[in-house]
């Protein structure tokens, strides 16, 4: 069996996951992260994408939108802005999501908030290619 560490996801919902993985790849602010068993302490902002992990020899994923990671005495925590499992994620919704954010932006309306709307849509994204990755 290979080498395991704890990891801990959590959101302002609550705990999302709390599992022993092999290893755990994540958006960081400047790049991906990947974390090993063993790490080095850390603390890293995350941003909005996929975050992939493997237990068990399988691949599992989560949409995060920002947050921070902290690494310590082989566990790892994840404070997500918000994280869903990619087997919760309504793909249907995330697609309209998507859509609904793409027409704000191209709309360039005094009235629609740029931001919030580039927002919606790099989580849009992130919640897509988290669900259309499971396997």
């Amino acid at each position: 069996m290979a080498a395991t560490f704890a990891l801990r996801i959590v959101s302002p919902e609550g705990d999302i996951l709390k599992e022993e993985v092999e290893f755990v790849v994540l958006p960081g602010g400047a790049g991906e992260l990947g974390i090993l068993p063993n790490h080095a302490p850390l603390i890293a902002g995350l941003d909005i994408g996929v975050l992939r992990y493997t237990s068990n020899n399988a691949v599992k994923r989560v949409a995060i939108a920002g947050g921070f990671i902290e690494v310590i005495d082989n566990s790892a925590t994840v404070l997500a802005d918000t994280a869903e499992l990619s087997e919760t994620i309504d793909l249907n919704r995330a697609v309209e999501a998507k859509q609904r954010a793409e027409r704000r932006i191209e709309a360039r309306s005094n009235e629609i908030d740029l931001r919030r709307a580039e927002y919606a849509l790099r989580r849009a994204a992130a919640r897509i290619s988290a669900a259309q990755d499971k396997k």
